[in-house]
Parts: C-alpha cells; sequence; structure tokens
C-alpha cells in the first residue's frame, strides 16, 4: 500500500523508541506478529510507541527505504490495549514525519494475518491505497 494523501500528525507526539527498548519491543512483535523484526532493526529508522504504566502498549517505525520512499513498518498494539486509537496515533506520527521529508510512505499487508482487516480499514482511512499484490518470503539464517 502507498500513501499519496497528506497525513497530519497526532495532536500529542508519541515517544522515540530507542536501544534501551528493544527488549520490550520484541515481546510486543512476538505477542502481536506485525512483520519481521530483529534486534538491529530499529537501527533502520524512527521507531515511536506509546507507554502507559512503564509498559510499552504499541509501536510503529520505519524499516526500508528504496529512493524517495519510506517503508511504514513494526505497527502493532498489545491485544488489550487495541480500540483506544494508539495505532492511528503512531502511523499519524510516522507517515507525516516521512512526508515532510519529501518521501512517499508505503508499507506491506500480509493477506490472511488475524489483523489484514483493521489494518488494512485503518491504513484505507489514512489515505494509503493498494497499490499491489505480491508475494513475499522471508528467509531466515539457520546458523
Amino acid at each position: 500500500m502507498v500513501c499519496d494523501a497528506k497525513v497530519a500528525p497526532p495532536a500529542h507526539a508519541p515517544r522515540e523508541l530507542g536501544s534501551a527498548d528493544v527488549g520490550e519491543m520484541a515481546a510486543l512483535v512476538r505477542a502481536t506478529e506485525p512483520g519481521p523484526f530483529a534486534p538491529r532493526t530499529i537501527e533502520m529508522g524512527l521507531y515511536v510507541g506509546v507507554r502507559e504504566g512503564g509498559r510499552l502498549l504499541a509501536m510503529a517505525g520505519e524499516r526500508l527505504r528504496p529512493p524517495g520512499y519510506t517503508e511504514l513498518s513494526g505497527v502493532c498494539t498489545a491485544p488489550e490495549a487495541r480500540g483506544r486509537g494508539l495505532a492511528e496515533a503512531l502511523v499519524r506520527a510516522v507517515v507525516s514525519g516521512i512526508q515532510a521529508r519529501g518521501e512517499t510512505p508505503f508499507l506491506h499487508v500480509r493477506a490472511g494475518s488475524p489483523s489484514e482487516g483493521t489494518a488494512t480499514a485503518l491504513y484505507g482511512r489514512l489515505g494509503f491505497r493498494e497499490r499491489r499484490r505480491t508475494p513475499l518470503t522471508i528467509l531466515q539464517r539457520t546458523r
């Protein structure tokens, strides 16, 4: 999916996540399965999150950067925190930042995933459109 529409930032800026947050980020990814996320993924771009009571409840960030584009990645919300608009605020923060740099945001949604319907509805409301369906193979080193 690609976003050609201008996306406004959220009313309140989320907290930037750093290397000290990677353990919690990885745990959130394991609980929600948004797609590939490894310990060094955070080095690929800005990641932001929402904390409550010291616990990371939601996050989103940047990953791949082909010329003129930046991928929105790692969008996930803990199951008990869903329905509160956290993902939308985080997506708005990341996407508006990408657009401020003059780049076009894009993302992938895994067809058949438990969150496919909710995710595509959110992204559609924010101006993302499906560009194409592409088979994706994730390779993982065994050693």
